[in-house]
């Protein structure tokens, strides 16, 4: 997942609109699911309960996202002299877990229903089963963007797991419209194989936040295009004569750097010095998402 590294907000703001984004998120999604649960019972449509449940499991994903940036934005203290960003990452990975829990529970019933053939006594669903899939597609993919351009806006993985848990729960209602559809038409199997559909885009969509949110806990390096970035950054300020050595690593949705710069061997060590100063400055200053940059100086060999 890669990001801007210039598009990172104070904490206190990103904070504020992680926040606000996610308690839109948790009362769009409580309308929801209280639509899409009486739709299922009033329309006797299970795909549509189960859809239900899939947005019930946002609310609990928002209310993690809330707590998750909040401990985020704190700053260093004596036990984390590092700061709290990873706490980001926590959420995600608990969001992943919710979603895999939800997902195969859905999944696991649809199964079930196959195999004993319990679908061929359920009655046909409703047209309200229908209205229903429908609403939630358009407002579930409305929220998926919404959620998305602020996650970027504010460069926040657990943001951005919940924009990944919505998309994943507009899919799920068009898999929920299609056996909806199937089963009014005559085809009630279709029912429980549209619920392992939403079961596995459910588990797919945990895969990828369980992935982002590894890669920026085990110090993953930022992207190639971040990295030239740097780079590029570093060779055009005056003095650096090369790059021996650039390293980046991800600290939750902040970068550390690591660079070698070359100077003229020439150099006093008070000229050096100054040198790896507007280095680490200028980094700092072009690239917000940089938390901490550290230069060390190698004189020239020629």
């Amino acid at each position: 997942m890669n990001q801007d590294l210039s598009t990172k907000k104070p904490a206190k703001d990103a904070q504020r609109i992680a926040t606000q984004v996610s308690l839109v998120s948790v009362i769009g999604n409580i309308i929801l699911t209280a639509f899409k649960l009486l739709a299922g019972i009033l329309a006797k449509s299970q795909v549509m309960i189960s859809d239900a449940v899939h947005s019930a499991s946002d609310v609990v994903s928002s209310l993690i996202v809330i707590a998750g940036v909040k401990i985020s934005g704190r700053k260093a203290d004596d036990d984390h002299p590092y700061g709290h960003e990873r706490f980001e990452c926590v959420a995600a990975i608990i969001l992943a877990a919710v979603l895999v829990i939800v997902g195969g529970t859905i999944g696991i019933k649809a199964v079930k229903s196959i195999i004993s053939g319990g679908y061929r006594e359920q009655a046909m669903p409703g047209l309200l089963a229908l209205i229903a899939s429908i609403v939630s597609i358009v407002a579930k993919g409305a929220m998926s963007f919404y959620t998305r351009v602020y996650a970027k806006q504010i460069n926040s993985t657990a943001l951005m797991a919940e924009a990944w848990h919505h998309l994943s729960d507009s899919l799920s209602s068009i898999g929920a419209l299609i056996g909806i559809a199937g089963a009014r038409m005559g085809v009630p199997i279709l029912e429980p194989i549209a619920s392992i559909v939403i079961c596995l885009l459910i588990l797919k969509a945990a895969y990828d936040i369980f992935r982002a949110a590894i890669d920026q806990m085990v110090d993953k390096s930022c992207s190639e295009e971040q990295e030239n970035a740097i780079r590029e950054c570093v060779r055009t300020q005056e003095g650096v004569a090369d790059i021996d050595m650039l390293q980046t690593r991800m600290f939750g949705n902040r970068i550390y750097v690591d660079v070698e710069i070359a100077v003229d061997k020439n150099l006093t060590i008070e000229e050096g010095h100054d040198i790896a100063e507007r280095v680490h400055d200028a980094l700092e200053q072009q690239f917000s998402t940089v938390k901490h940059v550290m230069v060390h100086v190698n004189p020239t060999k020629e």
